[in-house]
């Protein structure tokens, strides 16, 4: 039998309905919380633990963008992880991040070249959702990752990290920074963005524990994602607190403004900035005294654990359904309502490793 007759006689045949709530800082999407819908995710069949790792596997990425520093990074540690399986690695996309016709295209061409699966940063998860049922339906196996879709046009959504995690760890960063001791304000996006508010109210929480007692968050502010305006939100919150300690800025734009204010001021080195960054945005400011340390996930983890996912579906051991484990390199991992995997905690950036990254 041809490959895609095997394909489409295997198939799955249960989707559900289930609509993901998605966050996104840095260009991508970060999975939480899923609202529920009839069923888990759109897997079908039994899982084998212990089925074989297949090899000679092809596995497609698409990301959002191709040559985009951020992407270049997943989609290499990506490449090594399929190497190190034994299957080939293969990367389509399109060169603009707005190009949504262009991503269908490419599901569609990989479709048709019977790759074994792909891995897709969505751009928009209504347009492509049509052509990743495709795929499935000729038993492609569907990972997304940095981006999600709707939890029935993939097997399983790649999150960089939890929101809860997101959220706690930027204060448990900043009030270590600042001795457990003083004001802090936090430079939000939109008033209105669901991914900053989520991350927010974890970070409220986070501060209501006792180990911060000393520590008042005296306002929250938002710059909309604009530099220009992040930077004038920053130079107000220090003019209205001049006692104020640190800053928690939550967004890629916002801390780069931030952090631009603040090393050019009197407050270089006597208020504290943290936040969600890139490291080739923040290098300079960290090499010179601005940030002691802020996170963001690692795209070439996020690569890696796509590949490994992808590849674990082909094989068999899992179909992407809620409890489900397995091994991918020397972590283990459980799939979490909808197909959520999580990539796990996010990593920390500071003087000791930012050269190690790029993008």
């Amino acid at each position: 039998m041809r490959k895609s007759s095997i394909r489409r006689a295997c198939a799955a045949v249960a989707t559900v309905s289930s609509l993901a709530l998605a966050v996104t800082a840095c260009g991508g999407t970060t999975k939480s919380d899923v609202k529920s819908g009839s069923s888990s995710n759109a897997a079908a069949g039994t899982a084998d633990p212990n089925a074989a790792t297949k090899k000679g596997l092809t596995v497609g990425f698409l990301p959002k963008q191709v040559n985009n520093p951020y992407f270049t990074s997943a989609d290499k540690g990506g490449e090594a992880a399929l190497k190190e399986l034994g299957s080939s690695y293969k990367e389509v996309g399109p060169s603009s991040a707005t190009d949504t016709s262009g991503q269908v295209s490419y599901v569609n061409t990989l479709t048709q070249q019977q790759v074994d699966a792909m891995a897709v940063s969505a751009q928009d998860p209504g347009a492509l959702c049509t052509a990743l049922k495709q795929a499935m339906s000729n038993g492609i196996k569907v990972v997304t990752y940095d981006s999600d879709t709707t939890a029935d046009c993939r097997n399983a959504f790649i999150s960089q990290a939890s929101a809860e995690d997101l959220g706690r760890t930027e204060v448990q960063l900043l009030a270590k920074q600042i001795g457990y001791k003083g004001q802090i304000a936090i430079l939000s996006a939109a008033q209105t963005a669901t991914n900053q508010n989520t991350w927010i109210d974890y970070m409220k929480k986070e501060l209501a524990l006792p180990k911060y007692k000393d520590v008042k968050l005296v306002k929250v502010a938002y710059g909309n994602d604009d530099a220009q305006q992040s930077f004038q939100q920053t130079q107000g919150l220090l003019q209205e607190y001049p006692n104020l300690k640190g800053i928690i800025s939550p967004t890629t734009v916002g801390i780069k403004a931030a952090a631009q204010y603040l090393s050019g001021s009197k407050y270089k080195g006597k208020v504290e900035l943290t936040g969600l960054g890139t490291p080739n945005d923040m290098r300079k400011y960290v090499k010179n005294g601005t940030v002691s340390a802020f996170e963001l996930w690692d795209p070439a983890k996020l690569g890696d654990l796509a590949a490994r996912t992808a590849v674990a579906l082909a094989s068999g051991q899992i179909t992407g359904k809620e409890g489900e484990t397995f091994k991918a390199g020397s972590t283990s991992y459980t799939i979490g309502k909808d197909g959520v995997i999580s990539l796990g905690k996010p990593t920390v950036f500071n003087a000791s490793n930012i050269d190690s990254f790029n993008f």
